[in-house]
This record gives C-alpha cells, structure tokens and sequence, in this order.
C-alpha cells in the first residue's frame, strides 16, 4: 500500500468522527496498540529531540531491499498515538519514498491545529527524524554491501 493511500484511509477513520474527544479517544487507542518498544532500544540516540514528551523511535533496513521498519513509543499517551500514526504511514516504505512524502494528512484530519504548539512543533521534529533515519538506514546498508 503507498503512502498516500494509507494516509486517505486514515482521513477516512478519522472523518468518522466529528467531535475532537472522539479523535483524541482514536489517537489514544492506535498508541495503545503499538507493540512493545523494546527497552534496549530507550537510548538517548533513539530520542526525539524537541519533543515536549519523551519519544524514542528505531528504524532498520529490511535485507530484502531498502524498506525501512519502524519502531516507537513515547510517555504521553496522546503523544504515543502520533507516533503510531507516523509509523502507520512511513513504515515499509523506501528512504525516497519517505523523503518525498507529503504527509497531507496531518492537517487533513486537523491534527496539526489541535495541538499545542509545542506538541505541534514535537510532531515536526518525528517527521523529520523519521526521514533522516531512514536516510542514514539505507546509506549503512549500501555501505554495508559495498
């Protein structure tokens, strides 16, 4: 599934529900079901600096190419479902693809101007960490079948 068709269908959960407590309950339970992070991987190089909240996020290259997976978890529940939301869209695609994303549906489902702006300005911050990974990711792994 690309990028853009996992974001349509999360516009799509998220328009089921008109009411921000709603959306919020939604954002809450997709961080819910984040698999366990493991603790080996809360290290100071997994954090996400800017962040109001502590947020860690792995990535590593899948052998079979340059799909990166991505791992995370943070210690604000509201903050824990972005988190789910971003590896939602951006895992199991390439570096290009997640550097070349338009992650329209951030504001599409009014995320963005329901957040604090720090909380706003932390969800920045995963963006682009997530994309620098998955950069760094696939250089280790040409430099690593060089």
């Amino acid at each position: 599934m690309s990028i853009n068709e996992i974001q349509d269908e999360i516009i799509e959960e998220f328009s089921a529900f008109d009411d921000w407590m709603d959306r919020y309950s939604l954002l809450i339970d997709l961080g819910n079901d984040l698999p366990a992070f493991p603790d080996e991987l809360r290290t100071p190089q997994n954090i996400i600096d800017g962040c109001q909240s502590t947020v860690w996020i792995d990535a590593q290259v899948e052998t079979n190419g340059n799909i990166i997976t991505f791992r995370g978890d943070a210690d604000a529940i509201l903050v824990k479902g972005m988190v789910a939301l971003l590896i939602r869209v951006l895992s199991g695609h390439t570096a290009q693809e997640i550097a070349d994303a338009d992650l329209y549906f951030i504001d599409a489902i009014g995320l963005r101007e329901h957040l604090s702006p720090t909380r706003s300005n932390g969800l920045l911050a995963m963006v682009r960490q997530m994309r620098l990974y998955a950069k760094a990711c696939t250089e280790m792994a040409k430099a690593m079948t060089s």
